[in-house]
Parts: structure tokens; sequence; C-alpha cells
């Protein structure tokens, strides 16, 4: 990484200047590598030369035949073919990381370490180098050998229990959240590390692992069972014992959340209702009350809510200062003020799709802010450029790497 430098020449973030080898597939390592090339590192994203990373088929729609997902989360990316699995591959990708300031992986435990790229290996050529490692399992234990994906690891850190409607098995979140939980938490652990490695000249390993990633969003689950015995269960739409806090019927067929459950924003919901006095009934009067009353609340609300279109309801809501909010889809956030003011989705030219929408950068930085500079790139497109500027290499080598299939 280059020592730190004015201001202003912080273009494309506050991690311009650092160069990230993303060797990952799939979601949870590259999401990593997204997080950081979102807020300016030179992300090297280096793929297998035949089909490249799996992502860049995966996704339901697929115009043209091509992934939606892979130009979001490949964001800001440039794309070099490497085969990680012969020696000629393994070799470049070493003199590559001797330029490198991270590298992020996500293969099982043991991989890199067949291939000479173990973090001792790449620490005797590269000792700044910081090495981000995203498992299932992490990197020891007993289960580190086992294969596992982010719906394995969000079973076992406690999400899936916890999510759905009562009367049903655990549901899925809708999102991949264990893969992108563990890339968020590798990239927190990769700045971390780097900080260290600008102080000491010594780089580490960060060991980001999808079910402690989703252990770490667990709140006082593991508390509450080992002081109380009391296990957490699945809640549809409530939160037990804090009212009301729900999703409510609208007459027009909407759902429009509400969440009133502070005395004070209690108060103001009545008031907006037309029921002032409820703020002083005895059985919703405090926060403890209105949640032994939970049940009874919600039917009283939800039987105000049905008589009023979304619209109107929301804008007495609002301008009663009683949070709520409807439920958006992607249709609502394309055309939602809020989110066009505030840039929350912006648009890249992509050669095949034209304008291509995606949301923005996040979180915000006021002086030095990231900012999304392309689309996922073509598999490959980067590879003469990266392999001559970064690594050194000339034409004759890197044709003779091509015709051996190394790259």
């Amino acid at each position: 990484m280059t020592a730190p430098a004015p201001e202003q020449t912080f273009a494309d973030g506050p991690l311009t200047g650092v160069r990230v080898v993303e060797a990952g597939v799939l979601l949870a390592g590259p999401f990593c590598g997204q997080l950081l090339g979102d807020f300016g590192a030179e992300v090297i994203k280096v793929e297998e030369p035949a089909n490249g990373d799996p992502m860049r088929q995966w996704g339901r729609e697929k115009p043209h035949g091509k992934s939606l997902w892979f130009p979001v989360v490949a964001r800001n990316k440039k794309s070099v073919t490497c085969n990680l699995r012969v020696p000629d591959g393994q070799r470049v990708m070493r003199e590559l990381l001797a330029h490198a300031d991270v590298f992020v992986e996500n293969f099982r435990p043991g991989t890199l370490e067949r291939w000479g790229l173990g973090p001792e290996q790449l620490h005797e050529i590269n000792p700044r180098l910081v090495v981000v490692r995203v498992t299932a399992f992490g990197q020891d234990g007993p289960y580190a050998s086992r294969a596992g994906y982010g719906s394995i690891g969000e079973a076992m850190g406690g999400i899936r229990h916890v999510t759905g409607d009562p009367s049903t098995p655990p549901s899925r979140i809708g999102v991949s959240l264990g893969d992108s939980l563990a890339g968020t938490f590798a990239a927190l652990g990769a700045m971390m590390a780097l900080r260290v490695a600008a102080g000491t000249g010594r780089g580490q390993v960060v060991d980001s692992a999808i079910y402690e990633s989703v252990l770490a969003l667990m709140e006082s689950l593991l508390p509450e069972y080992a002081l109380t015995g009391y296990v957490r269960e699945r809640t549809g739409s409530i939160l037990p014992n804090v009212a009301p806090s729900n999703a409510y019927p609208t007459q027009d067929g909407a759902t429009v959340l509400i969440a009133a459950n502070q005395d004070t924003v209690f108060r103001r919901l009545a008031a907006v209702m037309g029921r002032a006095e409820l703020a002083d009934d005895p059985r919703y009067a405090s926060h403890a009350k209105r949640g032994e009353n939970q049940a009874a609340l919600d039917e009283l609300i939800a039987a105000w809510t049905g008589k009023l279109d979304q619209h109107p309801l929301l804008e007495l809501l609002h301008a009663g200062g009683v949070p709520a909010g409807s439920v958006y889809t992607a249709r609502e956030m394309l055309a939602d003020e809020h989110f066009a003011a505030r840039e929350a989705i912006v648009e890249l030219p992509h050669p095949d799709f034209g304008p291509f929408p995606m949301h923005n950068v996040a979180p915000r930085l006021s002086r030095t802010p990231g900012r999304l500079r392309w689309v996922g790139p073509k598999l490959g497109e980067h590879t003469d450029e990266v392999l001559r500027e970064v690594v050194g290499l000339d034409d004759e080598r890197i044709a003779a790497l091509r015709a051996g299939g190394a790259i």
C-alpha cells in the first residue's frame, strides 16, 4: 500500500492506492471484494480461464443469457484469468500477490496450501500481505473441512430458526444473508489488518466464518437460553412483548408497518387514530402492559388501518410523528423520491443491457466517498493489462502462458 497521500488524491474513495487480489467465487469472498472496491481499492478478480466465476451464470432472470447478479457483485473489479491448478498459474499468482496489499479467497481450508499459496508461503514473498479467508466454518475446528454454503451457516448461526411464521418451517431470508455478512465482516477485518500492517510492516490472516458472522447478529439469544432456558422462536411479523410494532392491512389491499411501541410514540399514534384515550387505558398505558395485551392491541389497530387506503394512512401517520412505512419492492424503490434525492440507486452503462441500475455505495463518507466506476467485467478483460503493468510480464511470456493454458 502506498504512503498516505494528500486528500485530493483519494479520487475513488478512502481505499485509493490499496490493491486487492480476489480469488473467491460465488458470493461470500466476492462480496468482500465488492465492498473494498466500492471504496476505491483496485480489485483484481482472478478467475479460472474456461468459465470464470460461476456467479456469471447465477440469477433467476438472464436476459441475453447473462447474469444480472454478476455485474453488481463484480462492479469496480478487473478480471484476470489464471489457472491456479497448474504450476505456471500458481507461479503467476505468487508474482501478482507480491504486489498486493490484500488477498481475498473463499476456498475450502487447505486448498491454497496444496497450491503453494498458503499464508506462510505468501508472507515469505510479501510480509505485509493481508490474507482474508472466508469459509462456512472457519479455518480450524472439527467442521473446518466440511463443504458449506451460506444457507448452512445461516442455520448453524441461528438466524434460520427465528425467521418466518411460527406455523411454518424455518424460512430463508430472501437474500444470501450469510454470505453477505461473512463478506462484510471479512472487509472489516481487512481494514483492521491493513492498519496494523501499515504500522508494523506485517500482514496477518483474517478468518471470516459464515456461521460466526450470522451468530454475531443474534443479540441476546445465547444468554436468554443459558440463564433462563428460553429458546427464541419464529414470531412472524411481530416482536414479542413489543407493541405496537407490526404489519397492518389497508383498505386497498396494501400493508403498512407501524412501529409505535415507545410510550410517547404510542400516545401520538392514539391521537392520529382519534383514540387519544388509549394512551391512558390501563391495558396499553405502559410498554409492559402493551406487550401483555399485544394481540388485542394489534387487532384494534388493524381494524382502524383497514378502513383507510395506504397513502392517506401513511400521510396521517407521518404528519403525526409516528414511524410508519410501506413494504417496498424494486418497483417502489425505483420510483421513490427519497431514493432519487439521495442517489441511493445509480445507473452504470452495461455493454449488453444498456443503463444498468444498482444500489449505490454505503455508507456515505462526507470527504472521501466511494463511487461506482463500472459493472462487472468480461471474463479476462484485464488479463494482459494487469500482467504487464502490475506483474511486469512481457508480451512473449504472456503469450506462452496463454498457449499453455495457465491464463
